[in-house]
């Protein structure tokens, strides 16, 4: 497994990573999280069980492109008043489909958590052919009463961004306390660690979550393009989550049609290490189950 750059179109470059052999598996990661948040021993056990897994870094984080353009501050967010160059979760959806080209694949299986959830809808809504399945984790739809960050959340997204390495992981693991799965263990020492490679790859990242973060708000409600997906989906998102209320996994399952809503109890807003056997079985579960109904569909 080594670090590649794929050119995705429109001045945009990806990095990502390519492991194991099988079934094309695409995982897509959230806001200002780079492709190493999906955690080595969570692939692991997704290689082991037949997939070939990619992960990457979206645009504006890790070593892939970053925008030259300043992110719109709290109130020009709440304003809607965006930079001329402001991309949205369309744009980024363009972007993944480039990674799909450089990829060769045709079709592959999606998972995306978070904003990668959104992204992932985006691309199953308005590229079909390519999404073989959709799984979205503790994402939701953009509507404008549900999957909203708890007043608290908001406050520490908004505080002075760090500016070291030691004060940005002190803020990741003061952040994991307050979003993290309150039913299971915290793991400060993987936290850090995770942390510390964020900064190592792309040293004061606050801008370019910024902007990620805009392009989500710009984007707006999406339940009616959500509504058009067609991929067989699940949705998965924990009981316990303070960055996307639990109506967010509601309202997605509810907008897709055939969705299935998967809740854990005591997880919140993100992967416990506890929990990845859980995560490769449901995906692994979703992904033969799409595979077995797409290989018995009738040739029209």
């Amino acid at each position: 497994m080594s670090e590649r750059l794929a050119d995705v179109g429109r001045g945009i470059t990806l990095s990502y990573e390519r492991q194991g052999a099988g079934v094309p598996l695409l995982l897509i990661a959230g806001l200002g999280q780079q492709k190493h948040e999906w955690h080595d021993g969570l692939v692991a056990q997704l290689v082991v069980r037949g997939y070939e897994v990619v992960r990457f870094d979206n645009r504006d984080v890790g070593t892939s492109t970053h925008a030259g353009f300043r992110p719109p501050g709290g109130l020009a967010m709440a304003r809607r008043r965006w930079d001329p160059q402001q991309y949205d979760l369309g744009d980024m959806a363009l972007d993944t489909l480039g990674l799909l080209d450089t990829l060769g694949w045709q079709s592959a299986h999606l998972v995306g958590m978070s904003m990668g959830g959104m992204i992932a809808q985006t691309v199953a809504a308005r590229y079909p052919d390519r999404v073989s399945s959709l799984t979205s984790i503790f994402s939701t739809t953009g509507a404008a009463w549900v999957g909203r960050p708890a007043l608290s959340t908001w406050a520490r997204m908004f505080r002075k961004p760090a500016g070291t390495r030691e004060e940005h992981m002190d803020r990741a693991v003061s952040m994991y306390r307050h979003i993290g799965s309150a039913g299971y263990p915290l793991d400060e020492a993987r936290i850090r660690a995770t942390a510390g490679t964020t900064w190592d790859r792309d040293p004061r990242p606050a801008a370019g979550v910024g902007r990620q973060l805009a392009g989500i708000i710009k984007s707006g409600d999406r339940t009616p393009e959500v509504r058009t997906v067609t991929a067989p989906t699940l949705v998965v998102h924990g009981d316990r989550d303070r960055m996307v209320n639990p109506t967010g996994g509601v309202a997605t399952a509810a907008a897709i049609p055939g969705a299935r809503l998967h809740t854990l109890p005591g997880m919140g807003h993100d992967l416990p290490a506890a929990l990845w056997p859980t995560f490769a079985d449901l995906i692994d579960t979703h992904v033969r189950t799409a595979e077995t109904r797409s290989s018995d569909a009738p040739n029209l």
